[in-house]
């Protein structure tokens, strides 16, 4: 599995559980492409600016209304509710 295809099948859960959430109309993004986003960044790991380069790098095909590196972070933060759906429930190991 290509790391496309992974984003793409990430990306095709995620759009399904989130079809209740609007999009607002003034958004570049739908919400499920922030939480794509977003469980991105966590599962790989690095720096948010490391990130950034690699997704505008790689990537920017599949996001092309992607926001400057600073405004997606404050999304990620800002729409935090919304990613909590899909992150595990802390354990006594981690």
């Amino acid at each position: 599995m290509t790391t496309v295809d992974f984003i793409t099948a990430l990306f095709c859960r995620i759009d399904d559980q989130l079809r209740d959430v609007p999009k607002h109309s003034q958004a570049n993004l739908y919400p499920s492409e922030v939480v794509t986003l977003a469980l991105l960044f966590a599962l790989k790991g690095v720096g948010n600016r490391a990130f950034y380069r690699w997704l505008t790098r790689d990537y920017q095909t599949l996001f092309p209304h992607l926001p400057e590196r600073t405004r997606l972070l404050r999304l990620f933060n800002t729409h935090r509710r919304w990613m909590e759906r899909f992150m595990a429930q802390p354990t006594l190991i981690g």
